[in-house]
């Protein structure tokens, strides 16, 4: 071999070595390197289809060469016939192989359900099917089953007093049973022994507590004057007098955007109507806040037998001991009222 064959096949040995260098750390940073810029959250539900989850990985990978990586180990793993529902979260340091593994494997992360107030089932499975994967109807579906309210030991108008609103961990993917059950283990925890102990004072059962906690809730926002407002209301029942509360005249009529409560709808024929009817309304009217609930189980011992919104409409109440004294408070209401134009 003469010197400049010789010289022509050490460069070309050079450069072959060079490109595989440079392909095999091509293909290292494609399938182990740092593949997202950033976090990025990949949900995959019961009806995802297999271009759906690609569609949600596929455009944040870094580099033509991640995308194609991604590509390889997917076909690898048979991702396409292998995926598990739910969320899954990737931050901008994984590789491809652990974004494949991981949905592969099920590999999810928990997400933070709100339960917050609602006035009915439909209004709370609603709020929470933005929430997971299961659907609205889905959702009430289950609420509505028979077969598990009996087994949680609540009725059809009764089983919204199952739900505490608080804020949980729950996987995305969750089933509306499962939910359900995990909705009632948290039941459980909520009624501990400290607040059970107090039943005995207000005279009441658990559901009852829960069902006045609603009528205080949708009464009164300012935590402050709960336990006084559930105060009235404890002694209107030791009167048995009935409670005359006005939102559960508008979760009769289901007007909840009702501002006045005038002598025609007091007269509105439904069980919930505690204007016509004696006692606690058959269900809750809402789900209540957990310091409407306390609120109630440490109710205020008081004289007070009525009260009225506060004229300077700044969400309180005055209390009164006589129907006099109240007269002249919702006298004082209605004029603020009608200066507003309120009708």
């Amino acid at each position: 071999m003469s010197k400049k064959s010789l010289n022509r096949f050490v460069c070309t040995a050079v450069i072959f070595a060079v490109v595989g260098v440079a392909a095999v750390a091509a293909v290292y940073v494609g399938f182990f390197g740092k593949a997202l810029d950033n976090e990025v959250t990949v949900r995959i539900g019961t009806k995802t289809t297999y271009d759906e989850i690609v569609a949600q990985i596929r455009p944040s990978l870094r580099t033509p060469i991640h995308r194609l990586a991604f590509d390889l180990y997917a076909k690898r793993l048979n991702l396409e016939k292998r995926y598990e529902t739910g969320n899954f979260s990737f931050g901008g340091d994984v590789g491809v192989i652990r974004i494949v593994r991981n949905i592969v494997l099920g590999e999810q992360i928990p997400v933070k359900l709100v339960v917050s107030t609602a006035r009915t089932l439909p209004h709370l499975a609603k709020k929470l099917a933005k929430q997971i994967d299961a659907d609205t109807t889905a959702l009430l579906a289950a609420m509505r089953d028979d077969k598990l309210r009996k087994e949680f030991g609540f009725d059809k108008d009764s089983t919204i007093a199952m739900f505490i609103p608080n804020t949980y961990q729950v996987y995305w993917d969750i089933t509306p049973e499962e939910l359900l059950r995990r909705m009632h283990k948290e039941y459980k925890r909520f009624w501990n022994s400290e607040r059970t102990a107090k039943l005995e004072r207000c005279g009441m059962s658990k559901y009852e507590v829960m069902t006045m906690a609603s009528i205080v809730y949708e009464e009164t926002k300012a935590r402050e004057e709960m336990a006084t407002v559930a105060g009235v209301y404890v002694n209107r029942l030791r009167k048995n007098m009935r409670l005359q509360a006005d939102p559960t005249v508008k979760y009769a009529m289901g007007d909840f955007a009702l501002r006045r409560i005038l002598r025609k709808h007091l007269k509105y024929e439904s069980p919930f109507n505690t204007y016509l009817n004696a006692g606690l309304p058959p269900a809750p009217i809402c789900i209540p806040s957990i310091a409407a609930i306390d609120a109630v189980l440490n109710f205020e011992e008081h004289e007070y037998i009525y009260f009225c919104a506060r004229p300077e409409f700044d969400g309180r109440h005055n209390f009164a001991r006589t129907l006099d004294e109240h007269n002249a408070n919702a006298r004082k209401y209605a004029e603020a009222l009608n200066k507003r134009g309120v009708k």
